[in-house]
């Protein structure tokens, strides 16, 4: 069986959850595994150390999220691909489980769109801002995952992808985890997250 499984950022932890590894080596015993990773808090946290100061705007439905402009882009970049990516790789490899750091750029693994317009809520207010350098997702690279799947690696993969323009972009890390699923034709894809639920109706469900 072959499964996604994104971790967000937050449960993590700093240095990596050793309890998350631990999942993951369980998982792996009778599955293939294709691992995408979040780190928004610590990416947050770097920005502000080096002086950049991050701006978060909120959807018309509610969502909230970061504005990466062409500085923050480049943070993002550094931050999840240079650091929590090659941490996660580490901590796999600490208990022999043969992985490999990726982000949506290598080989056009994870290709995006840029948006060109956000639509925003200020003040009770919509807004029409510049996108910035966010990306819609448009495809994956199945093809190289598939190959190192069945070579018995793990896929450890940062949600920074290649835009038409070959920009780096911020694409959301669970799309991320659905498109990668969704082009492998996984059996799975679990997202393990620190909220309470999903919102549905209006209401959290468990």
């Amino acid at each position: 069986m072959e499964i996604v499984v994104k971790v967000g950022g937050s449960i993590l932890g700093e240095g990596v959850n050793p309890s998350i590894i631990r999942d993951i080596q369980s998982i792996t015993s009778n599955h293939k595994l294709v691992l995408v990773h979040g780190g928004g808090d610590e990416v947050t946290e770097i920005a502000e150390k080096m002086g950049k100061q991050q701006k978060f705007i909120v959807s018309p439905e509610g969502i909230r999220s970061r504005y990466t402009d062409k500085e923050t882009a480049s943070i993002y970049t550094m931050v999840m691909v240079g650091k929590l990516n090659k941490e996660i790789v580490a901590a796999l490899e600490k208990i022999e489980l043969h992985a490999v750091g990726l982000s949506g750029i290598d080989a056009g693994l994870i290709r995006a769109e840029r948006k060109k317009k956000l639509i925003v809520v200020e003040d009770g207010r919509k807004r029409v801002i510049d996108g910035g350098y966010t990306g819609k997702i448009q495809s994956t690279n199945s093809e190289l995952i598939k190959s190192l799947v069945n070579q018995k690696y793990i896929p450890v993969i940062s949600p920074v992808a290649l835009s038409e323009e070959f920009e780096f972009l911020n694409v959301d890390g669970d799309r991320a985890a659905a498109y990668v699923a969704g082009g492998m034709k996984a059996d799975k894809v679990v997202f393990l997250t620190d909220v309470n639920g999903v919102l549905m109706d209006n209401k959290v469900r468990g």
